[in-house]
């Protein structure tokens, strides 16, 4: 490496930069997802790509979450979210908690069916599956938060196709 080049006799091969890092990261393909919570410090959700597994036992999870979005200040607050897996069809849904169309705080929540677990976080009625979790860790980590959480019900949804995230564009996975 030379100057922040890289030299390599490989084709393809760029030097770590953001955007080639989200370049390449548009190769990954992602199950679309919708984070929510709710609680005394309000309601709210987001859309996200990155969640992870982390223990089944304890069951836990991980959300990786943008350190701008005001959503990391109340899940930590509340203390208390929801995963909820997308079927195929709800990009409209996706893009409405990804602040794409205007919408802020429990507006979001006027499109769909919503439903509280364990913990009053909103879970989705037609999600693939939804994980209703307490907060074990938040951790900021670069330019996101890692949220670990302990899962504290399962809710099995209808079986059906996913909704993915890949090449910057909504894709159907079939069952």
């Amino acid at each position: 490496m030379d100057g922040g080049t890289v030299r390599s006799m490989i084709p393809g091969v760029l030097a770590a930069t953001s955007q080639a890092y989200r370049d390449g990261m548009a190769h990954v393909a992602g199950h679309v997802h919708v984070v929510t919570t709710a609680g005394a410090a309000g309601t709210s959700g987001f859309t996200a790509i990155a969640v992870a597994s982390v223990s089944d036992d304890p069951p836990m999870l991980l959300v990786c979450l943008n350190r701008k979005s005001a959503n990391g200040d109340l899940i930590g607050r509340n203390g208390v979210f929801s995963v909820n897996a997308l079927p195929s069809g709800a990009e409209d849904l996706a893009e409405t908690f990804a602040g794409r169309r205007g919408l802020a705080g429990a507006e979001r929540f006027r499109e769909g069916s919503w439903t509280p677990l364990v913990t009053g976080s909103p879970t989705l009625d037609t999600a693939l599956v939804s994980f209703d979790c307490r907060v074990e860790e938040m951790r900021p980590m670069a330019t996101h938060h890692i949220l670990i959480g302990r899962v504290e019900a399962v809710r099995i949804g209808p079986a059906g196709a996913a909704l993915a995230y890949f090449d910057r564009a909504y894709r159907p996975i079939p069952r």
